[in-house]
């Protein structure tokens, strides 16, 4: 069996330690960053009304209603990840012509670089895994000293340097071992069972785990009922000082060893965090437009009226001289006190009553992203001004308060202030692709957190 015991490079900082380090140098910062405060703290005299007080001191622009759309179309850059095992019983150093790679400065160079590397190969495969830009474009190539994961195992990522070249970085397996858990939960436990699910994942890693499977194995729900598959999830459990996290999730069926569906964590520093496949394909899309468990959007951008006092002498001139505005935000109909979640980790940038969006909490996310949660019946009474907050943590409920015909949640994502229309298909945030900058770190990352086909 696998073993896993943690990661320490990879561990996310606060938010608040995110924007404090953002000049840090990456290499720097593979050594560890430790963080502030793992939960937000509740200051001694926080009250409601200082809460009230403390929202309308905030900057004012905080709560201008959007009145433009961000139209950033840019398609998803071309990613491609290949992986395996390749079988033993060839020259070790022909492994990147093998899978693909044609560049003969490069082969030239992991021979010079691999000439005692492969001398310590445990097992009867190499492990892999290549990632590929634009037209085929070698990006980065991890291997690993065999299948077995130990504390022999050695792991060499290299990547094309930025001044001509290339980089090519070492390490030992047993130096990452620090802080992650494998678990292993059946299927229809994550998607149907929180209360066992809960039991063996804090609440938030619950909530997180079984949006991941939702997206990554949209199954048959009678046929998952009595399915024998079960979840593998690599889980960082946290500390004082560290958000929990899920660092890996792979469907497996545990009699054939086969892995149907994965998702893999990927921390970056200037922008939050993200879930993407083996494949390199992001899933957070659907996060970022997952505020609520119980949803059903009531209405979407578009044009909606402008309310006036009624006319009794004259309805017919009213009608005709009746205005709209632009509704910049999703509606999602749920029953007032239905959990509301942040959709990523950030800081509280305003809590408190606000006009037409009524009870508002608006949070702040590293990259100029900024998301909005109005209509609110209350707030989680922990947070404050200030505070930083985990992707899942339940911040609110909705409500009716403000401009509300009705029980629902007004969500916003702005980034720069400008809204975005995160169901547009055609926005590409870079919160949704992988970057080529970021190849070397996720094949590394594929390598140290996924099963191992020796097949």
């Amino acid at each position: 069996m696998s073993l896993f015991v943690g990661l320490f490079f990879l561990s996310p900082p606060t938010y608040a330690q995110s924007t404090q380090n953002a000049k840090i140098n990456p290499a720097d910062a593979q050594k560890g960053i430790q963080v502030n405060q793992r939960k937000p703290n509740k200051p001694s005299n926080q009250s409601a009304g200082l809460q009230s007080k403390v929202a309308k001191e905030a900057n004012p622009s905080l709560t201008e209603p959007g009145t433009e759309e961000y139209s950033q179309f840019d398609l998803a850059p071309e990613f491609r990840i290949a992986r395996g095992c390749m079988k033993r019983g060839f020259r070790e150093t022909n492994l990147p012509e093998r899978i693909g790679i044609s560049d003969p400065d490069f082969l030239e160079y992991f021979k010079n670089q691999t000439s005692r590397f492969f001398d310590t190969i445990q097992g009867t495969c190499i492990p892999y895994v290549a990632a590929f830009g634009k037209r085929n474009r070698f990006e980065a190539l991890s291997v690993m000293n065999g299948p077995i994961r130990n504390s022999k195992s050695q792991i060499l990522t290299f990547t094309p340097s930025t001044f001509g070249g290339f980089l090519v970085q070492e390490e030992n397996l047993v130096d990452q071992m620090q802080f992650w858990t494998e678990l292993f939960i059946p299927l229809r436990e994550v998607l149907y069972d929180p209360q066992r699910l809960g039991d063996k994942l804090p609440v938030e890693l619950a909530w997180e785990l079984n949006s991941i499977v939702k997206q990554i194995y949209p199954d048959d729900s009678a046929s998952i009922e009595n399915s024998p598959k079960q979840v593998r999830v690599i889980v960082d459990f946290g500390t004082r000082d560290r958000w929990a996290q899920i660092w890996a999730v792979e469907i497996e069926n545990p009699k054939t060893k086969q892995v149907l569906a994965n998702a893999f964590f990927f921390f970056f520093f200037d922008i939050p965090g993200s879930f993407f496949t083996s494949n390199g394909e992001s899933i957070e899309r659907s996060f970022w437009t997952n505020p609520l468990s119980y949803r059903r959007i009531s209405r979407g951008v578009g044009q909606v009226p402008i309310r006036s006092k009624p006319n009794p002498n004259n309805p017919q001139a009213q009608n005709k001289d009746r205005r709209f505005r632009t509704h910049m935000g999703i509606d999602y109909a749920a029953p007032t006190g239905t959990p509301v979640f942040s959709v990523a980790d950030g800081k509280v940038a305003y809590i408190g009553f606000s006009g037409a969006y009524g009870k508002l909490i608006i949070i702040d996310h590293p990259g100029n992203y900024r998301t909005y949660y109005a209509h609110l019946s209350n707030y989680n009474n922990e947070l404050a001004v200030g505070n930083d907050v985990r992707r899942g943590i339940e911040i609110g409920y909705v409500g009716s308060t403000g401009r509300s015909t009705g029980p629902h949640l007004h969500y916003e994502l702005r980034k720069n202030g400008i809204y975005v229309d995160p169901y547009n298909p055609k926005i590409q945030l870079d919160l949704w692709s992988m970057r080529p900058s970021d190849s070397g770190q996720f094949t590394k990352q594929l390598l140290l957190l996924g099963t191992i086909d020796e097949q």
